[in-house]
């Protein structure tokens, strides 16, 4: 019993318990606020795995001299996200957000353990007290501001009134697409035209009352051809 309390109070064993505090706090910020409105399972697995590697870097890094350390976590972060913005398909600002909410956490967890200064000189940890009082605060903020804003989403669709994509003719075009869809359309993006058969590749944003439940995977992984909505 006395083992595993030294364990718990030495240092990796502190950085473990800030570790499951972290993966708690994102797993819950990644299920019930961001999974319940976009059902991207995608995204669930990379917020997570994300997360638990950006947690052990920064403290691994962060093992090292101070200045040195702090440098080498600004250009780690600098070149994960830059290899994820060029590497892969452009993210939707809202998951961007998410992701950026989910680093940025990771990060204030692993640095706590070697940040600030006591009396001798010795570095010591930020209070594990403190990093609850920042992820209720960040949780808090996020369910306000996901309350207060409609759910938006996008859908690509082909269209085969084309006589209706003219700019004159935009409110008749939404008017048939909220008709024949069922959507509240608050913005509609006309990308390729095929006049041979009579069709014409449309973005519609819409907003969506059912919390997401119709912004499912099969709008992100079934595409139209990309010569079509290159526009878009």
């Amino acid at each position: 019993m006395e083992n595993l309390q030294e364990w718990f109070s030495s240092d990796f064993g502190s950085t473990l318990i800030r570790f499951f505090v972290c993966l708690v706090v994102n797993w819950f910020i990644v299920q019930f606020l961001y999974f319940k409105k976009s059902h991207r399972r995608d995204f669930y697995f990379t917020f997570m795995i994300i997360s638990v590697a950006i947690y052990f870097l920064v403290y691994l890094m962060m093992g090292m001299d101070r200045g040195k350390a702090t440098m080498g976590v600004g250009l780690g972060l600098f070149g994960i996200f830059g290899i994820m913005r060029y590497r892969t398909d452009t993210m939707p600002v809202r998951e961007m957000t998410y992701l950026f909410v989910v680093v940025c956490l990771s990060v204030v967890h692993a640095m706590s353990s070697t940040t600030g200064v006591d009396d001798g000189g010795v570095m010591t940890g930020t209070p594990l007290v403190e990093l609850l009082v920042i992820d209720l605060i960040t949780i808090a903020v996020i369910v306000i501001f996901e309350q207060m804003l409609k759910v938006e989403c996008t859908k690509l669709i082909q269209y085969d009134r084309i006589e209706l994509v003219k700019p004159e003719k935009r409110d008749e075009l939404i008017a048939d697409l909220e008709q024949r869809l069922g959507l509240k359309i608050t913005d509609v993006q006309v990308g390729g035209i095929d006049f041979l058969r009579d069709m014409a590749v449309l973005k519609i944003t819409y907003q969506d009352d059912r919390k997401g439940k119709g912004n499912n995977d099969i709008n992100h992984q079934v595409k139209i051809k990309k010569s079509q909505y290159a526009d878009l």
